[in-house]
């Protein structure tokens, strides 16, 4: 040990750095990036299956809706004028994802999450005021172009401002807002759903400017991380920052790392053309494939429309609707379930643990509305089915929060250099948001063409993610974010790649030094 440096197991230096108040405080107001996320998710879900939006909206979706018990279940909602009602805003992210990198870049984490916070904002306030359905899905779009800000640079925040050891934890409060904040908005369904005149509908989609609100203003609060003053030219007060979240002054060796790797950053022009470098394959691959592999899983199907399926299948307005607020509380629950656990078991454990869970949920879900429905879609469910059902899918729900919900935005923050990261951090969100939009959109005719039949094809997808992980991905925990080319140089396959001398050099590629962050 020299100057508060140690060597940790994967070969890499490890920098002093414990949970200071500033840390706290940082991480704890940026994390309030992912309640715009959850609420988003969870309000549309509910609005879509209250008879009064639908009424007013989507006028032959509720006429469908009405139908008597013999009418085909599985196609009761299916209607792309709903969807794209919520899957707009996914493609408006997805769009916005290559603009908000370069905001990151250039002018910093805080002022991208300012962004969405404030376009956000103006999205909820025309979605609560909408009139017609263009002015609805205008609104999705604004609500688009905030999520795409927001999710581009608070995973990126929260990686760089916590000590590697807390960086799990601390990351999954981006996840851990999500979840509270798809509750909130099942609560809010549930509790305006009954309002007299059946303009209930407008008050969720209004408060959405509540958690716009928080970000927006606690944007304004924060610092920007390290690494972005540093590149940005700001070296006196990246150091003074530093220095606030690791609680010492002994920060000289990790400063002078970030600044080499700020200084290997600026040479690179082309950060889009470099990552498809072969030294950075292994990073691209999980920007491409975790976010994939994530919305394979199908959580969103049983977030955005966890209301109208459990309509689907039989349950009354408010049964459905309280039946989204438990898979809300299940879902937030078991997000503190991995902040305990990321750092300590690692993400390969919770990875595959969570993913054989899922995989078992969703076979045994598919399987019981096979037998309620069958391929015809008629018929009701039984009290004792549905109950059983809104278990496997709570374990279902529970298997994703400590999993892939959480570690599939972790995961990719933290495998980049810094040359590439905000490239590295736009593919993911942009893959993302575009199986999210794909998924959105199709869901509800895939429900109605494939039957139970969906439940199995997410079952096969969660089966495949699952042996990727094990084969494929290295872990992760406790490595420092400059240190993590050590990492993949060790891995069995992909060190043929990164090859990393024992000064953080890289054999094969460039020569100059790769403790980029």
């Amino acid at each position: 040990m020299a100057g508060g440096v140690v060597v940790n197991a994967a070969g890499g230096k490890e920098y002093p750095g414990h949970m200071t108040a500033f840390v706290f405080f940082t991480c704890l107001v940026a994390s309030s990036g992912g309640l715009i996320f959850g609420y988003d998710i969870g309000i549309s879900g509910g609005v879509t299956s209250m008879d009064s939006f639908l009424q007013e909206f989507f006028p032959s979706v509720y006429a469908k809706a009405e139908a008597s018990k013999d009418t085909n279940q599985y196609c009761k909602f299916n209607s792309q004028l709903l969807t794209l009602f919520t899957s707009s805003l996914y493609l408006a992210a997805l769009a916005t994802s290559f603009v908000a990198a370069s905001v990151t870049r250039v002018f910093g984490r805080k002022w991208s999450m300012f962004c969405g916070g404030l376009t956000f904002l103006a999205g909820s306030a025309l979605n609560g005021a909408a009139t017609d359905v263009m002015m609805l899905i205008l609104g999705r779009i604004l609500l688009g172009i905030g999520v795409g800000f927001a999710n581009q640079s608070v995973p990126l925040y929260l990686s760089e401002m916590a000590p590697a050891k807390l960086r799990g934890m601390l990351n999954i409060g981006f996840q851990m807002m999500t979840t509270i904040g798809i509750l909130a908005a099942n609560l809010i369904n549930y509790a305006t759903v009954g309002i007299e005149g059946g303009w209930g509908w407008r008050i969720g989609l209004g408060l959405a400017g509540v958690p716009a609100l928080v970000i927006t203003v606690g944007a304004l609060a924060l610092p920007d991380t390290p690494n972005s003053l540093i590149a940005r030219g700001y070296h006196e007060d990246a150091k003074t920052v530093l220095v606030k979240i690791r609680g010492t002054d002994d920060v000289h060796d990790e400063f002078e790392d970030m600044v080499a790797a700020s200084e290997e950053a600026s040479e690179i022009e082309h950060p889009w053309r470099n990552i498809l470098e072969p030294k950075y394959r292994p990073q691209l691959t999980v920007a491409l494939l975790i976010p994939f592999f994530q919305q394979l899983t199908g959580i969103n199907v049983i977030m955005f429309y966890a209301p109208v399926l459990f309509l689907t299948i039989g349950f009354g307005d408010d049964a459905s609707l309280m039946s989204a607020v438990i898979t809300g509380l299940v879902n937030m629950f078991a997000t503190v379930v991995s902040i305990v656990t990321v750092d300590r078991l690692g993400r390969r454990a919770l990875f595959l643990q969570g993913g054989t869970q899922m995989f078992i949920s969703q076979i045994v879900v598919g399987t019981l509305i096979a037998l309620q429905f069958g391929t015809s879609g008629v018929g009701a469910m039984s009290r004792s089915n549905a109950m059983l059902l809104v278990l496997f899918i709570c374990l279902y729900v529970a298997g994703f929060a400590w999993s892939w919900g959480p570690l599939g935005w972790l995961v990719p923050s933290e495998v980049f250099s810094l040359e590439i990261r905000s490239a590295g951090q736009s593919i993911a969100v942009c893959v993302n948001m575009t199986l999210t939009f794909i998924i959105g959109q199709a869901f509800l005719s895939m429900l109605c063409t494939l039957k139970f039949g969906l439940f199995y094809f997410f079952a096969g997808w969660m089966f495949v993610m699952t042996a990727f992980v094990a084969l494929f991905l290295p872990e992760t925990k406790g490595v420092a974010i400059e240190e993590m080319n050590l990492v993949w140089s060790q891995h069995w396959f992909w060190g043929r790649y990164v090859n990393v001398d024992g000064d953080g050099s890289r054999r094969g590629g460039s020569n100059r030094r790769t403790t980029g962050v």
